[in-house]
């Protein structure tokens, strides 16, 4: 199996590119202002410009306005844009961008209604679920609960870290697996290099053995 690793807050250039040398496939730009790890699009597109070829690039929003977006996306050249609040799939699909639509799990999912919803999703994003937030709470959820046989690709979110996501990956089988937190410095919004390279470690080490 091959698990694709997106490492998501990605505030600086330095962190980006020690993500992406260290094998990252995808990094996030968060474009939620109550979060740490928040940038604005100038931002996001000065780092964006440092990036090697074939490294995906994912704005996250939550219940956006849509010219909000709109606007972000005349500055920052995202690939994908990865939705975090309760936005239906017309919304989602309305930027000529490919789509991620977070899930926050806190009890048995209907893998069947929320595929048929989001049909035109590149991918569901199941992520730990918490009152008042929008993904970004540092908790995992209960594995157990992942869904099996889905038709579309699944993304583990939530609480990971180098630590944990061998046995996570083990346990859910995701087509990908999204870390923020997990992976931060002890400076607000700056990602740890060590840690950003054990975590992608992990992940490839937990693939020749599975």
């Amino acid at each position: 199996m091959s698990v694709r690793v997106k490492i998501c807050g990605i505030t600086c250039t330095e962190d980006a590119q020690v993500a992406a040398l260290a094998g990252a496939d995808a990094l996030g730009f968060v474009f939620v202002a109550r979060s740490r790890c928040a940038v604005g699009a100038e931002q996001a597109a000065r780092i964006i410009q440092t990036l090697p070829p074939f490294v995906t690039t994912v704005g996250l929003f939550a219940d956006p306005d849509p010219e909000a977006v709109r606007r972000v996306l005349k500055i920052a050249a995202l690939d994908v844009l990865q939705f975090h609040g309760s936005e239906d799939a017309a919304l989602c699909g309305s930027f000529g961008r490919p789509y991620l639509k977070a899930i926050p799990v806190r009890g048995p999912l209907d893998l069947d209604e929320l595929q048929s919803r989001y049909a035109d999703a590149q991918a569901l994003l199941f992520d730990a679920w918490a009152d008042g937030q929008s993904g970004g709470t540092g908790e995992t959820f209960d594995w157990s609960l992942w869904p099996r046989a889905a038709t579309m690709p699944l993304v583990l979110a939530g609480g990971l870290t180098p630590e944990n996501v061998g046995e996570a990956i083990r346990a859910t089988r995701p087509d990908a697996v999204d870390v923020s937190g997990g992976v931060e410095a002890e400076q607000p919004g700056r990602k740890s290099a060590a840690r950003v390279r054990r975590f992608i470690e992990e992940v490839r080490r937990v693939e020749r053995v599975t």
